[in-house]
């Protein structure tokens, strides 16, 4: 299997720009990430939209729900599953966001691929990981 990144490849792709989640509350569910993530709000559109800002610079798109109902969903239901941050030490982000009263889905585990992982969810219940893991800077 081939594990150096392509960096020639012709798409011209320089990674991920932002994932998208569609809540009750924009404004609200803006303001959690925030404040307890760490993003920044970034530029908010009259529709409601909000675009917010990582620490790494990629973006968060929050934009209101449509009249579907939310389907139920576990971390292997096809389709996108849950959005995955990586942090430094999991331990340590754990303890903080235990200050934060999120609602952990289980406890740490082996990560595919290494490290460590944590489910937990935001206040409208979409899934989110904490993932501590190490990149060879070799494969890159």
């Amino acid at each position: 299997m081939e594990n150096k990144i392509n960096h020639e490849f012709t798409l011209g792709l320089t990674g991920l720009d932002h994932p998208a989640i569609a809540a009750r509350d924009v404004d609200q569910l803006a303001n959690w990430y925030c404040e307890v993530l760490g993003y920044v709000k970034y530029f908010r559109h009259e529709k409601p939209v909000w675009i917010l800002l990582a620490p790494d610079n990629s973006l968060l798109e929050i934009m209101p729900v449509d009249a579907n109902p939310r389907p139920e969903r576990t971390t292997w239901t096809p389709g996108w599953s849950h959005l995955a941050l990586r942090v430094k030490n999991i331990h340590n982000a754990i303890e903080y966001l235990d200050s934060k009263n999120v609602e952990w889905g289980g406890e740490i585990i082996n990560a595919v691929g290494g490290g460590q992982v944590r489910t937990f969810y935001d206040p409208e219940g979409n899934m989110l990981q904490l993932v501590e893991r190490l990149i060879d800077e070799q494969t890159m």
